[in-house]
């Protein structure tokens, strides 16, 4: 029987240089953001930002060095990302292509691929999405239907993807689509590598949120033509090269640090009113899950680094996390007695409530929803 494993890590020696660096960069770049700029943190694009981390140096932190990478560890990209989130910073450009799809392509792209997009990646210059949901399907990722057919030139593609992240200014998508039969539901999938710029047949329609914003999308592929070197990997193989992709999605720092600027300035407020026992021990106890919720993660990052596949560590941290993230803005209002207010003369504090109340639901979408996470889990662990 399988069993949990999140073995306790030790940083590398060069973190705590590499963390001071990144505090100082990130200092200076988000000197005059206001802390409601910040609350979107890894949600929240802005190409001109990701050009300067890339020239940082801190994009494709464990990239290898002849595709323009670090050459780091992950535990030291994790402390890159942790820092981030904690500022705030507007990683969103450039946050999936380093996250995943910068990976995926260093282990099974072809080696012009890797040459002619990984360097672009960590200069901050392209942004990713990811295509993997589709209508009807729910978290049910097996049951995709998009089809990639061959054709005398290439594949053609028909179908839709839904809750894609970025597609409206995304470069690149990495996509599952199926290719084949198989007696399992599993079989017959593939991903590829779809130019969004350049690909005829596909479009691409926006899903407004609660917030007001546009960075949900669903993408149409109509005959869409793509190049015969677009797969990535083996055909029919992409259960298997998404399974472990979903592993770096799912246990980054981003999975239990989403609300870290609201939870800033709950202190903030609880500090100047002179919070009480009670506040005090709730503050405590969410701090307490958070410090476990860290360690978790940073060993999730350990087992990659060692070339291992944490698929079930990953899916406990993301449901546990999203768990944690959704419960601050109730924890806030709960504790300090002002309400979520948009209008310019409210505080940081009321208008970062309430975004991230609008928003915190939506966070159960991305990386799987929790009772498909709970389900991975109880099989993997042999309980059903």
């Amino acid at each position: 029987m399988r069993r949990l494993n999140f073995p306790a890590p030790e940083l590398p020696a060069g973190a705590r240089k590499l963390r001071r660096e990144v505090r100082a960069f990130l200092n200076e770049a988000l000197r005059d953001v206001p802390m409601p700029g910040r609350a979107l943190s890894w949600d929240a694009c802005n190409p001109e930002f990701s050009r300067r981390m890339g020239a940082a140096g801190f994009i494709g932190v464990s990239f290898p060095p002849e595709y323009g990478g670090g050459g780091r560890s992950q535990l030291e990209r994790f402390v890159v990302l942790e820092e981030c989130l904690a500022a705030g910073a507007p990683t969103g450009f450039h946050w999936f292509a380093d996250r995943q799809s910068g990976p995926l392509i260093l282990r099974y792209g072809s080696e012009e691929l890797k040459r002619a997009v990984v360097p672009r990646i960590c200069r901050g210059e392209l942004c990713f999405c990811i295509g993997m949901s589709e209508p009807g399907s729910g978290s049910d990722l097996a049951s995709l239907r998009t089809r990639a057919r061959r054709s005398g030139s290439g594949w053609i593609v028909n179908g839709t993807k839904l809750w894609t992240t970025n597609a409206q200014r995304a470069d690149y998508m990495i996509a599952l689509f199926r290719t084949g039969e198989g007696a399992r539901r599993r079989e017959g999938l593939s991903q590829f590598l779809v130019d969004l710029r350049n690909t005829p047949g596909i479009r691409v329609a926006p899903i407004r949120d609660l917030a007001g914003r546009e960075h949900f999308n669903e993408v149409h592929f109509e005959d869409a033509l793509l190049a015969e070197d677009a797969l990535i990997g083996e055909e029919n193989n992409g259960w298997a090269q998404v399974i472990e992709e979903l592993a770096l999605e799912r246990a980054g720092p981003e999975r239990y640090l989403s609300c870290q600027t609201l939870l800033n300035e709950l202190l903030r407020i609880l500090k100047a009113r002179g919070a009480g026992d009670a506040a005090a021990g709730a503050v405590g106890s969410a701090v307490a899950q958070l410090g476990a919720l860290r360690a978790m993660s940073l060993s999730v990052a350990a087992m990659l680094q060692a070339g291992e596949s944490p698929n079930l560590e990953a899916a406990m941290v993301k449901d546990m996390g999203t768990r944690f993230e959704q419960s601050i803005p109730s924890l806030a209002q709960e504790l300090v007695d002002l309400p979520p207010e948009a209008s310019a003369d409210a505080l940081p504090y009321q208008q970062v409530l309430r975004l991230m109340t609008l928003l915190a639901p939506s966070f159960s979408l991305r990386g799987g929803s929790g009772e498909i996470l709970r389900g991975i889990i109880a099989r993997g662990l042999g309980l059903r």
